[in-house]
């Protein structure tokens, strides 16, 4: 097996793992198993849990920003629907099949308070998106509080989502957003 083969099959099974049972809760002999890559490659690759932990989180963030940003640039041109789009990605997020919340509010939860590491990924990747918001925003005619308010109605919606259990809470969420973004750019 070579070296990017077996990195592959080490993070999908981690990543599998990890948003499955929690990032604490999975040893490396579980992962070893799982990957079905030998625990001297395991640790070869990655020689520690935490740099498992950091490559993830890295994966997990590169797969959510082209795949929100497919789902953007799949609305059209319209700048609301554009904006509006991000929460059509939510809810088709949420009704996937084991939807268990985002993985950077779980990994924060639970490893946030231990591993500064953790916490710094965590606030880069949140901070992206509401980079990424804002730019949404502004190409509307929206104003940096616009981008505010929808970035932080998208990230409740994921806690609400994954604590209820309840995919509508995105449609919810779009249709506060649609009150938010009509408000802010005075369309009635």
């Amino acid at each position: 097996m070579i070296e990017d083969e077996a990195r592959e099959r080490i993070l999908s099974a981690a990543e599998e793992l990890y948003y499955r049972k929690g990032f604490a809760a999975v040893g490396m002999d579980e992962l070893r198993a799982a990957s079905g890559v030998s625990l001297r490659r395991l640790y070869a690759l990655f020689p520690s849990k935490p740099d498992i932990i950091t490559a993830v989180l890295q994966r997990r963030h590169e797969e959510w920003e082209s795949t929100l940003a497919a789902a953007v640039e799949a609305a059209g041109d319209s700048s609301r629907e554009r904006l509006l789009a991000v929460y059509r990605y939510l809810e088709n997020w949420f009704c996937s099949d084991g939807f268990r919340g985002c993985a950077f509010i779980n990994a924060f939860g639970e490893l946030g308070g231990t591993s500064p590491e953790v916490a710094r990924i965590v606030r880069e990747h949140k901070a992206s998106f509401q980079q990424h918001m804002a730019a949404l925003a502004e190409e509307s005619g929206g104003t940096p509080a616009l981008a505010a308010q929808l970035s932080i109605l998208a990230e409740g919606a994921q806690s609400t989502a994954a604590i209820s259990a309840d995919p509508q809470v995105a449609a919810q969420a779009r249709a506060a957003a649609e009150v938010l973004i009509d408000a802010a750019l005075g369309r009635s």
